[in-house]
């Protein structure tokens, strides 16, 4: 790396609606990081939300919900890119060589919590995420990013395109999410949401098989793309009573599977209407608001997935 040129090229947040292309110090990889050269980073629906000032991000003074943002932050976390520089040790560490093509898991995971250290690190407690937390993780909206040493790192291989490595994160969220359904094949399975990860979750779902695969969304278009991708029913809210068609399917008792990914919290409760007893409800989404009491009793309540 060149000592002559010390600055880069970023977006930083520095609070809601306020985020700035700055010149800012470039990385220097330390023992057991290295420095990628940013080839993509996509705009997750987290970012938007981060942007627009939703509580979950910048905390509520009301309830003394802290913050969870660390601005000033560069933020992205849907990015991948070149080897740049490696620090001492880092090639074995991460088992990478300079020029590779490299994504990194969105969760810097601490390695001491108990999740961590049981081996499901996706879900651990301190739960830092590329682009939120300046002291961990700056993101990918910059020219360089710092990969720390406890990131989970997996090497792109040449036959993948770029084009196609750019929505590696968002693909391998989707498929997660449809693996928490745990589909079966008799399952009547709704999406709800047909936006670019909901498509994807389409495509996954229809690889289970399941009896009807159904996807609610309110852009026609959105709609079009998920009959294409396998979708056996399509529904407009607007136009069609959701309800009564997952009725139809499921001789009454609602559908087995309900995945929401609409980003709007009233997924939520649609799902709880749609969804049978027993059913398996996996929530994607991250709201921007919160999310309006159905006025259930705890004994008609949902398990939720």
């Amino acid at each position: 790396m060149s000592q002559t040129n010390n600055r880069m090229t970023a977006v930083v947040c520095h609070g809601p609606e306020d985020y700035r292309v700055e010149q800012v110090a470039r990385p220097h990889p330390g023992a057991r990081e290295m420095v990628i050269r940013i080839s993509a980073c996509g705009i997750c629906a987290s970012d938007c939300k981060c942007w627009t000032g939703a509580k979950m991000f910048w905390g509520d003074k009301a309830t003394g919900m802290p913050a969870y943002v660390k601005a000033p932050v560069i933020p992205g976390h849907e990015f991948f890119g070149v080897v740049e520089d490696l620090g001492a040790d880092a090639a074995a560490h991460f088992g990478v060589k300079a020029g590779d093509t490299i994504i990194a898991e969105q969760i810097v995971p601490c390695d001491r919590c108990r999740f961590c250290r049981s081996g499901k690190y996706w879900m651990c407690e301190v739960h830092n995420i590329f682009g939120f937390q300046r002291e961990v993780a700056d993101g990918g909206m910059s020219d360089y990013m710092l990969i720390p040493p406890t990131a989970r790192v997996h090497v792109i291989p040449d036959a993948i395109k770029l084009e196609d490595a750019a929505i590696i994160e968002p693909l391998a969220c989707a498929i997660h999410t449809v693996q928490r359904g745990d589909v079966q094949l008799d399952d009547v399975v709704v999406i709800a949401g047909a936006g670019p990860i909901g498509l994807m979750m389409v495509q996954v779902a229809k690889l289970k098989t399941p009896r009807k695969l159904v996807v609610i969304d309110m852009v026609p278009e959105r709609l079009a793309l998920a009959k294409r991708f396998g979708a056996d029913v399509v529904i407009n809210p607007r136009e069609q009573d959701a309800l009564a068609i997952v009725h139809g399917l499921t001789e009454g008792y609602g559908c087995d599977v309900y995945i929401e990914a609409t980003g709007s919290p009233t997924g939520v409760t649609q799902g709880l209407s749609l969804i049978r007893k027993l059913g398996r409800f996996v929530e994607f989404s991250v709201f921007g608001s919160d999310i309006p009491s159905t006025g259930r009793s705890s004994a008609t309540a949902r398990n939720w997935t």
